[in-house]
């Protein structure tokens, strides 16, 4: 298991990582005196513009160069499943009762466990602070992080399914043949939750935003990568370029940062996606502790037609600390060596 570091000298070497990657960050101005919000209800009652109570909307403070500012640590941590229960069929709310039950559920499994159980010894995450009942939650009354009657990711099409089938027939047999043969997030390259679109990890479920003059930078805890978005208008790089994370341009919408990212790979295979996966992302700062996060994904090449969804994330202390994925890759070391082990078993067998 990857281990998070507490030390001072982690935190000043992502912080150097981040600056070093981008130097125009420019730090935050105080902001004026702004109406407070009732914390989270447009999220809690599915508002888009403003609470329905009859209060004022809130207004964002700006950075230097006058934009809204979305900057600060935050949690995207979430009890909210992606796809909704199929017994919820369309019923894309709960009730503010049903949805604190929902909550106490989720919660209670992930109490704190008993000294030298089973659950204690192996991957024990309270120890590191990382138990989802350690963490902030945002609330909500959502039934699902996915919008709309459905909430559910849509089927793939065929094509994208004969991809899938064809990828396991060529690994199959040679899963342990060396490390190219495993995942990316197993190779910690890549992993899902650092989009785009950034979903909610199983722990480590925190990021920090730092907005500079025509960029804003998003630095993820897990798996510690630095995203740079320019926001100054330029063009996305040529259509035969392709990177793991794709190629993002950001723009801003009134109070919205919108994130627009194509030129993805076909090792990145987003939920089964191709190249051709293009992810729109909004993010909107609706309180003093809370972006509302917003995406939509498109593939023609892998789902009959896109599918949205909304993630809420929450302020927290920070900060960012070191998340050392390969330093502690023990079980990548340890599959490879055993199956060697294995081809040795068999070879002495013949």
């Amino acid at each position: 298991m990857s281990n998070r570091f507490f030390e001072l000298a982690s935190i000043a070497a992502c912080a150097t990582t981040a600056l070093a990657v981008a130097t125009v960050f420019l730090a935050p101005a105080p902001a004026a005196a702004q109406t407070p919000s009732a914390k989270l209800l447009a999220a809690k009652e599915g508002a888009k513009d403003g609470a329905k109570d009859g209060t004022k909307a809130w207004t964002p403070p700006r950075t230097p160069d006058g934009k809204p500012d979305i900057q600060g640590i935050f949690s995207n941590a979430s009890v909210v499943p992606l796809e909704r229960p199929k017994d919820l069929g369309s019923k894309e709310f709960f009730t503010k009762e049903e949805a604190d039950a929902y909550e106490k559920a989720a919660m209670s499994r992930h109490e704190i466990v008993a000294p030298g159980t089973y659950g204690d010894v192996h991957y024990n995450m309270q120890q590191f602070g990382l138990e989802k009942g350690q963490t902030k939650v945002a609330e909500t009354i959502r039934t699902s992080l996915i919008v709309g009657p459905e909430g559910r990711v849509p089927p793939l099409l065929p094509a994208a399914q004969a991809r899938a089938a064809a990828r396991q027939a060529a690994n199959k047999g040679h899963e342990f043949d060396g490390p190219e043969n495993r995942g990316l997030s197993e190779r910690c390259i890549l992993w899902p939750n650092e989009g785009p679109p950034m979903l909610p990890e199983g722990y480590n479920s925190n990021l920090q935003i730092v907005q500079g003059e025509g960029y804003v930078a998003i630095m993820q805890e897990t798996i510690h990568d630095v995203r740079i978005i320019p926001t100054d208008g330029r063009p996305h790089l040529p259509p035969e370029v392709h990177q793991l994370v794709g190629d993002s341009r950001g723009h801003w919408e009134g109070n919205t940062l919108v994130v627009d990212t194509t030129n993805f790979t076909n090792r990145t295979a987003f939920r089964g996606s191709s190249e051709n996966l293009h992810v729109v992302e909004r993010f909107t700062r609706t309180d003093p502790d809370t972006v509302t996060y917003q995406f939509t994904v498109s593939d023609p090449s892998t789902w009959e037609k896109s599918w949205s969804g909304e993630v809420l994330m929450t302020k927290i202390d920070g900060p960012i600390f070191e998340y050392a994925c390969h330093e502690g890759n023990y079980g990548m070391r340890n599959n490879l060596s055993g199956a060697r082990a294995e081809d040795q078993k068999k070879a002495a067998q013949k």
